[in-house]
């Protein structure tokens, strides 16, 4: 005869043996696909007018720095930085610098892309406040990471809207060097 209690036992069996069926084999995690892949594109050296600071506003400190021009080479696009776009800076307390650029490329051909690129420089409060003066600073002082959106019409360039990008920066004290990457 099953008694309650027995059936109570046996369904928690029954239970905790589906939990320990559908646990890992391991605790370790792993990918199930291989591990993306960086291709270089180019490198965009955007000129920078001196920022114009708004101050602290919502616990950050927040900039604009609006982009005067620059050149654009690498292996997959030639041209230039437009003038006009800018960089919308928000520097927070530790060393954190979100950033937020707009702006227009122009391949050798006249075709123009727009890029919207988001992203975060960190470092010390102290390379922090040199970058923010103008300084040069070692690009190893400082973590700057970006995952910008590239929008080119039909035609050759059109297989930037079927990419994702990834950049790392360098700020040099009157302008920014940029280097796109692929993600494959």
């Amino acid at each position: 005869m099953i008694t309650a209690s027995t059936w109570r036992a046996s369904a928690l069996a029954a239970a905790l043996g589906l939990v320990v069926a559908m646990a890992p084999a391991s605790a370790k995690a792993s990918p199930a696909a291989p591990a993306p892949s960086l291709e270089y594109a180019f490198t965009a050296k955007v000129t920078l007018a001196p920022p114009v600071e708004q101050g602290e506003v919502a616990g950050g400190r927040k900039r604009f720095i609006a982009i005067t021009g620059g050149s654009v080479d690498g292996p997959l696009f030639h041209g230039k930085v437009l003038p006009g776009g800018g960089d919308w800076q928000t520097i927070l307390p530790g060393g954190l610098t979100q950033v937020e650029a707009r702006y227009f490329l122009q391949a050798d051909d006249g075709m123009v892309v727009d890029v919207a690129n988001p992203g975060v420089r960190v470092a010390s409060p102290e390379v922090t406040e040199q970058i923010a003066r103008g300084q040069a600073v070692s690009p190893d002082a400082y973590y700057f990471r970006t995952t910008p959106h590239l929008a080119a019409r039909a035609g050759p360039l059109d297989w930037m809207n079927r990419a994702v990008f990834v950049a790392r920066g360098i700020r040099l004290p009157d302008h920014v060097e940029i280097d796109f990457y692929i993600v494959r």
